[in-house]
């Protein structure tokens, strides 16, 4: 039996022969934890994948060398999403058209916001709001 929420054969079937040939998605902060985890397992659904990083380019490098192991199609995109979102979106576009974006990336800054100072509070909304509008 399958786990639960797990498509069936019959869905991944369809979705993969729905999805155009070189299709691309493009995840932000692709390079560690959730992020690293969805890259991975949209490549195994058959996705070419943009691993999205801004500070971590060892740990996207070894996402992407993971996901070509398993007979995947990456790769590490390099950017700032608050400086230069189009360009970390034709930097993905190298493998594809990138037809799928998962807004990944975040930055905490932990403090409480009363306390917070002005150049923090506003690092911590470009990047997690900010950005993820201008991509979509």
């Amino acid at each position: 039996m399958a786990e639960p929420g797990a498509p069936t054969t019959a869905r991944a079937t369809t979705a993969a022969a729905l999805r155009p040939s070189g299709a691309t998605v493009l995840v932000t902060g692709g390079s560690r934890g959730i992020g690293a985890a969805v890259s991975e397992a949209l490549a195994a659904d058959g996705w070419a994948v943009a691993v999205g990083y801004n500070t971590g380019r060892a740990e996207a490098d070894a996402v992407v060398a993971r996901i070509v192991d398993a007979g995947g199609s990456a790769i590490a995109v390099g950017g700032d999403v608050n400086d230069d979102p189009r360009g970390v979106l034709r930097a993905a576009g190298e493998l594809g058209p990138v037809l799928g974006l998962v807004n990944n990336a975040g930055i905490a800054r932990d403090d409480l916001a009363l306390s917070m100072g002005a150049t923090d509070w506003d690092d911590v909304l470009s990047t997690n709001l900010t950005a993820a509008f201008r991509l979509t």
